[in-house]
């Protein structure tokens, strides 16, 4: 069988995994017990060895569609046939900010009109299919083991029904029919790490789990700050990186999913369950723009941890990335048994990325925590002292070539990008200093800072194409420079700024959408082209709106919008197609288009004011 599209799922999670059901009704993508563990199911990249757990109508054609429960991370997947009308929720009920290997998928199956049989297919593949398991059925349920992870499925379901019929196991993987009729609700359970054995749930503890984890999401979203336009909008986005952050530290992933191809057939294929640097970063900014200051608060506090160990590797005192609990192992290898979504090998799970040197992290940290202290959230003195130390290095390494915020694998580059977040740094460290009157080698670092300034005027702006580049003595253009204006290195009205952003309206813009740059014109050591960045597109929106040009920028995110699913995620890219790809839903592109919605309503409100 062919894998489900990417964009043909929703996300469900308990803040420390998380699960893609798709509208079809099959759990096709879930890691056990954390984000960056190994997974359990893993059709989505191997339909065929990749384990799924699947709930449909047992008999006849039917019609599926997809929503969320208002306001919540609860999915329903409805299904439609001629004898009647049934749905699947889906939820995982939040496992609390202390790590634990316990976590609960949640499948509430309903038939809400006519009659309906529902199938249920449980055929998990640990560890990327390559630990064997052993099936034990019980009078209460079921139990899959092996001797790293255990799964518990408990039936749903009253006293005075029928001994379970229907039940069989074929090799391992377990599969049961249910027959209901209008207003019946049954369903599993599947837990890992049990506390005893299968036991039987009633429907009235399943209603209880169903309504505290409603209670739960909206009680959170009440906490947002945000009336403007598109409310709805950035409230599914606001849900979407509270279901990719993980508790316990605060780190959010980057996606919640491995090997998804940027080129469908493709080798760039990475995996995105890690916290990166640059998004923790953004996502401070970001939740502290929406009100959530308790979120914001807790990523200020992963960063000044990551900042305040300095064990990073040659790139300098900090890795690009980390996993969810802030440790750096993140050997990357390819699981050459399975095919690939669609063929797109190889598949990858870890990321060799790691060790990169990346120099804009140091400026897009310092952002955050600049304006998190603006936000009250101020740095104490062993941040402080972490921070300092941290500006020091960068003053002895600033004017190197490096491998840059798209972490090409092409060869290391003095990227105007890396020049440009390392002023931003210096620059924020300077007004930290002043503002709290604490100790620092403020000459070097305004050396150092007016020195960059001066470089990326000489080397990064180009005449002949009369823009900002992409590297120096290049004539690449790459959005990350999109940044330019908004973390102030240059005014939104500034010749120099508004002919680059005029460039990139020639060579980089099609219809709205956005690349990253032209891998053509820059080789970035890795075959075959990609699509459309969705997190440029929403970069493109804020600058547009920061430069005035307000039309421009509202009729981008409109139609931004209309490549989002049917529940309102984005991946990492949209094909020429209009087909989502990379790995799925992306954190970075909900925080660009959090950032950019509000970016844009702000402009709008003064413009209508005048």
């Amino acid at each position: 069988m062919t894998e489900a599209a990417i964009a043909d799922h929703g996300l469900i999670g308990d803040l420390q995994t998380a699960a893609l059901v798709s509208t079809d009704g099959s759990v096709d993508w879930f890691c056990c017990p954390r984000f960056d563990s190994p997974s359990v199911f893993g059709a989505l990249l191997d339909d065929a060895r990749g384990g799924h757990f699947r709930v449909r109508p047992a008999h006849g054609a039917y019609e599926s569609k997809q929503m969320y429960h208002p306001d919540t991370a609860i999915l329903i997947t409805r299904f439609l046939t001629e004898t009647g009308a049934g749905e699947v929720v889906d939820f995982m009920p939040p496992a609390g900010r202390e790590a634990t290997d316990n976590h609960r998928l949640v499948r509430m199956l309903r038939c809400v009109r006519g009659q309906m049989s529902f199938e249920i297919d449980v055929a998990p593949r640990f560890d990327y299919g390559r630990r064997a398991h052993q099936t034990h059925l019980t009078e209460h349920g079921a139990v899959f083991s092996t001797d790293a992870v255990t799964l518990t499925l408990h039936p749903v379901r009253e006293p005075d029904d029928a001994r379970l019929a229907h039940v069989r196991v074929d090799e391992g993987d377990l599969r049961v029919s249910i027959d209901l009729t209008a207003g019946d609700v049954r369903g599993v359970v599947l837990e890992s790490a049990a506390d005893g054995p299968p036991r039987e749930i009633r429907v009235a503890e399943f209603q209880r789990l169903f309504d505290d984890t409603v209670a739960f999401w909206r009680s959170w979203l009440a906490r947002s700050t945000y009336t403007g336009r598109w409310r709805e909008t950035l409230q599914r986005s606001a849900i979407t990186l509270k279901l990719m952050t993980y508790a316990p530290s605060g780190g959010l992933v980057a996606a919640p999913t491995a090997g998804l191809p940027e080129q469908v057939g493709g080798e760039r294929n990475w995996d995105y369950r890690y916290t990166w640097v640059r998004d923790a970063s953004f996502s401070v900014y970001t939740l502290l723009r929406l009100g959530f200051t308790e979120e914001a608060a807790q990523f200020a506090g992963w960063m000044r941890d990551r900042v305040a160990e300095r064990v990073g590797g040659e790139g300098g005192p900090l890795n690009i990335m980390y996993r969810v609990d802030g440790s750096s192992d993140l050997k990357e290898e390819s699981l050459e048994h399975w095919s690939g979504y669609r063929g797109s090998r190889p598949v990858r799970i870890g990321n060799g990325a790691a060790d990169q040197l990346q120099l804009d992290i140091y400026g897009e940290a310092m952002d955050s925590l600049f304006f998190a202290d603006r936000r009250g959230l101020p740095v104490g003195h062993r941040g402080w002292k972490a921070v300092s130390e941290l500006l020091d290095w960068l003053t002895e390494h600033w004017d190197q070539p490096e491998e840059g915020i798209w972490e090409t694998r092409g060869g290391r580059k003095d990227f105007t990008y890396g020049r440009l977040m390392s002023w931003v740094a210096f620059d924020r460290g300077i007004r930290l200093a002043a503002s709290h009157g604490r100790p620092a080698a403020v000459g070097r670092w305004t050396e150092a800072r007016d020195a960059i300034y001066d470089q990326i005027m000489e080397k990064g702006w180009n005449p002949r194409r009369r823009a900002f580049v992409q590297h120096y003595g290049g004539e690449v253009l790459d959005s990350s420079l999109l940044r330019m204006s908004r973390v102030g290195f240059v005014s939104p009205y500034d010749p120099l700024w508004t002919s680059t952003l005029a460039a990139m309206d020639g060579e980089l813009v099609t219809d709205s959408l956005v690349y990253r740059y032209d891998p053509a014109a820059s080789p970035d050591g890795l075959q075959g082209s990609e699509g459309t960045f969705s997190l440029c597109t929403f970069m493109y929106v804020d600058a547009l709106a920061g430069a005035g040009r307000f039309e421009d920028a509202r009729l981008v995110f409109e139609k931004m919008l209309t490549y989002a699913n049917h529940v309102g995620l984005f991946s990492e890219e949209i094909a020429l197609t209009g087909e989502q790809i990379g790995n799925f839903p992306q954190a970075f592109t909900h925080l660009a288009l959090i950032d950019a919605a509000i970016t844009l309503d702000e402009a709008l409100n003064r413009a209508n004011r005048r």
